[in-house]
């Protein structure tokens, strides 16, 4: 986005009255942001969700522009020192899975860059403070995942996020951090070093202006970011007040995967994660490979076709009219002949084997193998 269009994005959310949503609607109506800063009253107020207050707070805010464009030059000047920029919702670089949850952030403040293996993200979450076996998982899949070129999405919080960061950092794979404060401002203080290896290894993204300070109320909006970014989201230990359940939360109101790690019953870090479980929110994991599993249709074809199939589990008989079926398809009478077996226990088991996805039922009482 040029200059001139950055400058009218930033004074008409700068209105008081004036939020993303409006900002979204003035935009679906007018197409640019030139035409959304020159409408007439009688044009604003005859928009759906455009009253007379807001059309004359849009029309006011005119008379700011000069100071908008001046404080944003100050800050472009600012972010250009530290390596950093913006990218708004309209720009290419814009990551394609973040565009697609309901009212995404119109501008993200960035430190390093984004690439196409962004594209196929994950989240690894959880406590700011984990036991060991939180640790090692943690770090464990991180790494699994890594080998598939899929990035590592995370808060840079203590804890489980900052392990997941590292693994990544440490096995060559990329790692992007969102936070809950400016650019400028590093939370918590002690990742500092952490945060400018994730800068060299991906990106550490912000909706927040530069000088924003961590406040509690900013990391429920970050986890909504990270969870959008990303295709799926693991929960490896949290309690059960835990930020780490928002995420989740945000997640499957994105229609995004959902895994969590279950633990000892008697431990505070696993409340959350056996929860999610036990209310069917999250898919339980017991190795990395369930979730390259799930993932394996939403991954792109190259990394697709390195994931292992998923094992499935035959008793004897289902083996044994496996062996006997063919691409073809054979008539229930002939299986049933063939495995010495009844028709009506030779159609059982045949069912059982149409739901694990390994038969097909066609026309005429024929089956064949997939």
């Amino acid at each position: 986005m040029n200059f001139q269009d950055l400058a009218y994005l930033k004074l008409i959310l700068s209105t008081e009255g004036i939020g993303p949503s409006t900002l979204l609607l003035l935009y679906s109506k007018f197409r640019d942001f030139q035409s959304v800063y020159d409408a007439s009253f009688s044009s604003l107020v005859n928009i759906n969700g455009i009253n007379k207050s807001t059309a004359e707070k849009i029309i006011g805010a005119r008379r700011r522009l000069d100071e908008v464009k001046t404080n944003l030059e100050k800050e472009l000047s600012f972010l250009n020192r530290i390596n950093a920029r913006i990218i708004t919702l309209w720009d290419d670089e814009y990551p394609d899975l973040l565009r697609k949850i309901y009212l995404p952030p119109l501008c993200l403040y960035i430190m390093g860059k984004f690439t196409d293996y962004d594209n196929q993200s994950f989240a690894i979450v959880g406590t700011r403070q984990p036991t060991e076996y939180g640790k090692i998982q943690a770090a464990k899949i991180t790494k699994e995942l890594i080998n598939y070129n899929i990035t590592i999405i995370s808060g840079m919080a203590r804890g489980i996020d900052s392990c997941a960061h590292r693994a990544a950092i440490k096995n060559n794979g990329r790692t992007i951090a969102v936070i809950g404060s400016g650019l400028d401002v590093i939370y918590p203080p002690e990742n500092r070093k952490l945060f400018y290896e994730i800068i060299e290894n991906g990106s550490v993204i912000s909706e927040y202006p530069l000088g924003t300070k961590p406040d509690a109320k900013n990391f429920p909006q970050r986890n909504r970011i990270i969870s959008g970014l990303s295709l799926g989201t693991l929960v490896v230990e949290t309690k059960s007040t835990g930020g780490a359940l928002q995420t989740a939360a945000y997640a499957l109101d994105q229609n995004r995967e959902v895994f969590a790690l279950p633990g000892n019953i008697d431990s505070l870090q696993s409340q959350g994660t056996n929860m999610l479980i036990r209310k069917g929110e999250a898919k339980l994991i017991q190795n990395t490979n369930d979730i390259l599993v799930e993932l394996q249709l939403k991954l792109q074809p190259a990394v697709g076709k390195n994931i292992p199939k998923p094992k499935i589990d035959l008793n004897l008989f289902e083996e044994k009219i496996l062996s006997h079926l063919t691409k073809d398809g054979m008539h229930i009478d002939r299986i049933a002949e063939e495995v010495s077996m009844s028709t009506s226990e030779c159609l059982v088991h045949l069912l059982s084997l149409e739901f694990k996805g390994l038969v097909k039922q066609l026309p005429g009482k024929l089956f064949m193998k997939l």
